[in-house]
């Protein structure tokens, strides 16, 4: 387990964001359902979902001679295993420094990104509403692994046609620490998914969603302070999140404020390599 950190500063809080991501993706990297790449050039995650999020470019160390071929001969591999959208980082570090401006020439686009947010988990906003019909269990096998993935699926449109690749994904990876799943039951019928995972010293939360239905009733923020609560316990100080639009103020209501923006270049299988 990595050192639990307990800075606060606004600087290693946003730091602690980005890494934690590099770290989940890294650790998705171990399932043999996904290609991870790591050499001079490059890290990537291929997993086959057919969302950005799934399907990476983490790190690039290319020269400007050769970037350009080097970006059209990777994107031709992605398009190859037929994935269609992927995100490409440009972080600090990143080589050549006109990453950003190559990578639009080959048609990918600058994507702000979504708020990355964190929180001291000794001072987190408890008193949420649980809805007394609602029971929050640790995926522990197939049964609330297929309850996971089939909230999951739901909740932010992806294709059913996806539902087998994630679950042999996290099938794979098995159901101990660093990374584990919850699914939240209303009326016994699972209706809310997250995921924690333990990187860089923080605890970060994942897969938050709640089907259609259900939404509104209090119970997103349930499973999320369920996890978090998780992690308090094995000693954890800062939790971290990256927000969508609906999941924002439920966060803020925890107790998260935002710290950086998740920012990269997508890329939907429109550029021509």
């Amino acid at each position: 387990m990595n050192d639990i950190s307990k800075d606060f500063s606004q600087t290693a809080l946003a730091a602690a964001i980005k890494a934690n991501l590099f770290e989940y993706y890294q650790s998705l990297g171990r399932s043999s359902q996904v290609e991870y790449i790591d050499n001079p050039q490059f890290t990537w995650l291929v997993t086959g979902i057919p969302d950005s999020f799934f399907n990476n470019v983490l790190r690039t160390h290319l020269t400007s001679d050769n970037v350009d071929a080097e970006i059209a001969k990777t994107l031709a591999h992605f398009h190859a295993l037929e994935i269609d959208e992927l995100s490409w980082w440009n972080e600090p570090g990143t080589q050549p420094e006109d990453l950003g401006k190559r990578l639009a020439s080959h048609g990918l686009t600058f994507s702000q990104g979504v708020p990355g947010m964190a929180v001291d988990l000794m001072v987190l906003n408890e008193k949420k509403y649980y809805p007394p019909t609602v029971v929050i269990e640790r995926v522990t096998g197939s049964k609330t692994l297929e309850q996971f993935i089939g909230v999951s699926m739901i909740s932010y449109g992806l294709p059913l046609s996806s539902e087998t690749i994630c679950f042999n994904l996290f099938y794979d990876l098995g159901f101990e620490l660093p990374l584990v799943n919850y699914v939240g039951l209303l009326y016994g019928k699972a209706v809310a998914a997250a995921e924690l995972f333990l990187g860089a010293g923080v605890a970060g939360i994942y897969w938050v969603s709640t089907v259609p239905e259900a939404r509104g009733l209090g119970i997103g923020a349930a499973i999320t302070l369920y996890a978090l609560q998780e992690a308090r316990n094995l000693g954890y100080r800062i939790g971290i999140l990256h927000a969508t639009r609906m999941g924002f103020e439920v966060y803020r209501r925890l107790g998260f404020q935002e710290y950086c923006r998740l920012s990269n270049y997508i890329w939907t299988g429109k550029a021509n390599p």
